[in-house]
């Protein structure tokens, strides 16, 4: 693992720095944590790359293992793990981050909240993701496609290293970002590596004119390093970490289901008093029975009966079950097979929402950890609040918020009635037609005591 201490030591001699450029990425390529996220990110694309790889063996006389070509060998592999990450995703952020000022998001960019999601997807697969503060924006990098340097003495990340290729025939791109700028270098197929741009500040402001077009006018950098990490956990570990072996034994279980049926759906031929056939006289009589469809048999003794075979299903299905309950359980994933019945009151609702909520409880700290670093980037001062996107008994839910009505205002009511719907961005509108109902709706009670003192005197 390359430090900061390692980088500064390497001085400024541009030479040096690609040659640690590149020794930096071939180790950090090779090591335990990018392989990790890299499997992470098959795993959540439904592509397991242990069951991918799985072959059968069998073993000769010699003890000598040989692939087996003559079984059926599916490799059926779950998208288990990206209803998990997907999960974890939209009952945190899937509402989207409030903040107390109005401005916030405005000062955040247009697509913020789906940026946070993002960032908390990569790293819940990963172990990690960056968050890059980009003047009025974020841009989110995975793992595997960003080295960071931390400071031996602190742990904090002091620079960093982005580095990518769109194919294997095309140029290695690399980004050198340090606290004084970003350096972006190249290297071409055949070639050495070469600086691609010269340093440059991270925010520049241009102004433009008419005798001599775009002018820059003033550059400067932040008071901080401007990529902020968005850790998974505590450990900083993919969530992947200590299921896959669970998981990859569901999708053996599975495949190995598939094989079953598939070797049990032939039908097999018992051929009794034939014991001068061959192995071509039997294949002879495979051939007649798939084309005449006719047996014959010789002098009434030979017999030729036909046979299935039964793939175990039930221990099979147990099984199965079984691990996707560990699996629901390692995960403290939500099972909504769980709360289907349209019987369940929003008490055991709530009940089954525990695992997850605890899980989450900690997510939300990372998360906030995250926001509050690109605040300290962008100058804003404010908290981030979340709400969670649970499912809800919606007639019992919507009960006792009526029934508890008399002790709150309307704007709370209403709010939390508009909420239960998915309806609350509608409030100031409705609140606004609310408020023109009660008007008019006073208007018509004076009109009408007016209408009556009136009668009243014409009696008199």
């Amino acid at each position: 693992m390359k430090t900061y201490e390692d980088f500064l030591a390497v001085g400024e001699d541009e030479k040096e720095r690609m040659n640690f450029i590149r020794a930096s990425v071939n180790d950090y390529i090779q090591s335990d944590d990018y392989l990790m996220a890299q499997n992470a990110f098959l795993y959540f694309n439904g592509e397991n790359p242990t069951i991918n790889h799985y072959e059968k063996l069998i073993y000769d006389f010699a003890g000598r293992a040989h692939v087996d070509m003559w079984t059926a060998n599916h490799k059926i592999a779950s998208s288990f793990f990206g209803l998990v990450i997907n999960q974890e995703v939209s009952y945190l952020l899937g509402n989207g981050i409030r903040f107390g000022s109005d401005s916030t998001k405005e000062r955040l960019g247009s697509t913020f909240d789906e940026d946070v999601q993002d960032a908390l997807e990569y790293a819940r697969i990963g172990g990690v993701s960056y968050g890059f503060w980009n003047q009025d924006h974020i841009d989110i990098f995975r793992c595997t496609e960003f080295l960071a340097f931390p400071s031996e003495e602190t742990g904090e990340i002091m620079a960093g290293l982005r580095f990518w290729q769109l194919d294997k025939n095309k140029p290695w791109r690399y980004t050198l970002f340090e606290i004084d700028g970003y350096t972006e270098y190249i290297q071409r197929n055949g070639s050495e590596m070469e600086i691609f741009r010269e340093k440059r500040p991270y925010k520049i402001r241009r102004v433009m004119t008419q005798a001599e077009g775009e002018l820059s006018v003033d550059a400067e950098n932040y008071p901080s390093f401007p990529i902020v990490p968005l850790y998974a956990n505590k450990l900083h570990k993919s969530a992947l970490v200590g299921k896959m072996n669970t998981l990859d034994a569901l999708d053996l279980v599975c495949s190995n289901m598939v094989n079953n049926v598939d070797e049990g759906n032939l039908i097999y031929w018992v051929l009794k008093n034939a014991g001068g056939m061959d192995d071509l006289d039997d294949a002879e009589f495979i051939r007649r029975v798939k084309t005449l469809h006719v047996v014959h048999t010789e002098n009434g003794m030979t017999e030729a009966t036909p046979a299935t075979i039964e793939a175990p299903f039930e221990g099979t299905q147990s099984t199965i079950d079984m691990l996707e309950k560990k699996l629901y359980d390692d995960f403290q994933a939500f099972n909504s097979s769980a709360v289907t019945a349209s019987n369940q009151s929003a008490t055991a609702i709530r009940a089954s929402y525990i695992p997850l909520d605890l899980k989450t409880d900690m997510i939300e700290r990372q998360v906030t950890r995250f926001v509050k670093g690109i605040f300290a980037l962008a100058g804003i001062d404010d908290e981030p609040t979340y709400e969670r996107n649970q499912l809800i008994n919606k007639t019992e839910e919507t009960q006792n918020i009526v029934m508890q009505a008399q002790y709150f205002d309307n704007e709370y009511v209403m709010k939390k009635l508009l909420a239960i719907n998915g309806d609350i961005d509608q409030f100031e509108e409705i609140a606004k037609r609310k408020a023109e109902e009660e008007i008019q709706r006073g208007l018509a009670l004076q009109n009408e005591t007016a209408s009556d003192d009136a009668k009243d005197g014409g009696d008199t």
